[in-house]
């Protein structure tokens, strides 16, 4: 991690596999709100990461003489901008923020499937930092997960 003046200036999360959204811990559904939508869950081996239709909720849980717990909200409306990058068996996606912190999400561990879902994903949230509506479909693909590939994907 980078710092400057010893604050933490670049988080990274690196998340190994997807949640189902029905099985999450009571605390994480504590963060969504009613009138939101969970589009994915990912955990790493302790921390959890949540992207709805609103927001993405990061649970950062470490432990230093006990077990303490950081969680980060980060509404779609504070990101000026995001990369994602695909290799071979992972993927990546990068915020920057208004604030001007960046934010590294790490995705190990990826089949074809996963790397769709997190296309899916990536291209939902463009879609809402870019303020443009997303489609029924779009939404609905997300939230029931039914990620498959459709004619011409790949």
């Amino acid at each position: 991690m980078a710092y400057i003046k010893y604050k933490e200036i670049t988080k990274y999360f690196n998340f190994s596999s997807v949640l189902d959204k029905n099985k999450l811990p009571k605390y994480v559904n504590d963060y969504v709100f009613d009138d939101e939508k969970i589009l994915a869950a990912y955990k790493t081996s302790t921390d959890h990461g949540i992207f709805t239709t609103e927001k993405i909720v990061l649970f950062d849980n470490y432990s230093l003489m006990g077990i303490k717990k950081q969680i980060y909200v980060i509404p779609y409306e504070s990101i000026s901008t995001c990369s994602v990058i695909f290799h071979p068996k992972s993927a990546e996606i990068s915020l920057f923020l208004d604030s001007g912190y960046p934010v590294r999400l790490k995705f190990a561990k990826m089949n074809s499937k996963d790397k769709l879902r997190l296309r899916l994903l990536y291209s939902a949230i463009l879609k809402i930092i870019s303020n443009q509506k997303l489609s029924s479909t779009e939404l609905n693909r997300l939230i029931e997960d039914k990620i498959s590939f459709e004619s011409g994907e790949k």
